[in-house]
């Protein structure tokens, strides 16, 4: 069977993270709590509420970042066999599941 990581990401109020493409590589995301704009390289942010199911691989976006009063929670999953690891990634939580 093949494992899982987990990786749970905190985004305070009015802070904006640099979008990495290996920090979503191959994952799928939830809002678990918040609001989160994703900021393209160009045009309009798009915004993702909690309970939003998102893919941000591959994107062209510039920026991560969280408009709302309270801290966003983004929590990513994906296969612990795919290429590069959460334990290399600054600022991340790598937490393995079965």
């Amino acid at each position: 069977m093949t494992g899982f990581e987990r990786r749970v990401m905190v985004v305070g109020p009015g802070e904006a993270r640099r979008y990495d493409a290996a920090e979503w590589r191959d994952a799928i995301v939830t809002v678990g709590r918040g609001t989160i704009d994703a900021e393209p390289a160009a045009g309009a942010p798009v915004r993702f509420v909690a309970g939003d199911v998102v893919a941000l691989d591959g994107l062209a976006l510039r920026a991560i970042a969280n408009a709302g009063p309270q801290p966003a929670v983004l929590v990513a999953v994906r296969r612990s066999s795919a290429p590069g690891s959460w334990a290399r990634t600054a600022g991340s939580s790598p937490r393995r599941g079965r």
